[in-house]
């Protein structure tokens, strides 16, 4: 069995804002690994981490007023273009884990770019960071299409600026 060590983990969960996160005012969701999570490896495996930047993605947006309800309502939505992960850390099971994201930009039209963090809850240690680039489509046809005003409005108006990140 492989062992990793995520150096010194105190007892308690670190709160938010002691987290060094690359972006100000992350929407964050917390989880636990669970032993379904683990891999061959003896950690957590990749695509788990990328089902929650996808969780944490969804819960943002319903908590921002976009759900896939008005996605349907509106036959408009975001789909992934490109994505992009680094990993720097193993999860490993029983870990708390924090996932943050961010929408750092969006052009008004037709794009939109989303960034991620996963740190352990207890040592802060970020484990992953992503991105996605993102297109406004007709869900009907899956065709590029202009962004609806509800999405200008909406995630237009979330956007924290990748200019004042720290990685």
């Amino acid at each position: 069995m492989l062992e990793f060590s995520l150096h010194c983990r105190p007892e308690a969960a670190l709160s938010l804002s002691e987290f060094l996160w690359d972006l100000p005012s992350p929407f964050t969701i917390r989880l636990q690994v669970t032993p379904e999570d683990i891999d061959g490896m003896s950690h957590v495996n990749n695509a788990c981490y990328i089902v929650w930047c996808e969780q944490c993605a969804w819960r943002h947006s319903e908590a921002l007023g976009l759900t896939v309800q008005d996605y349907q309502q509106l036959n408009r939505g975001v789909a992934i273009r490109q994505a992009h992960y680094d990993y720097f850390a193993p999860g490993l099971v029983d870990d708390p884990l924090v996932i943050a994201t961010w929408l750092t930009e969006c052009d008004g039209k037709l794009r939109l770019q989303r960034r991620f963090q996963i740190c352990h809850a207890k040592s802060g240690i970020t484990l992953m960071r992503g991105h996605w680039n993102l297109i406004c489509i007709n869900v009907e046809t899956g065709k590029p299409t202009r962004f609806p005003q509800t999405f200008i409005e909406i995630y237009g108006n979330a956007v924290i600026r990748a200019e004042d990140s720290k990685a």
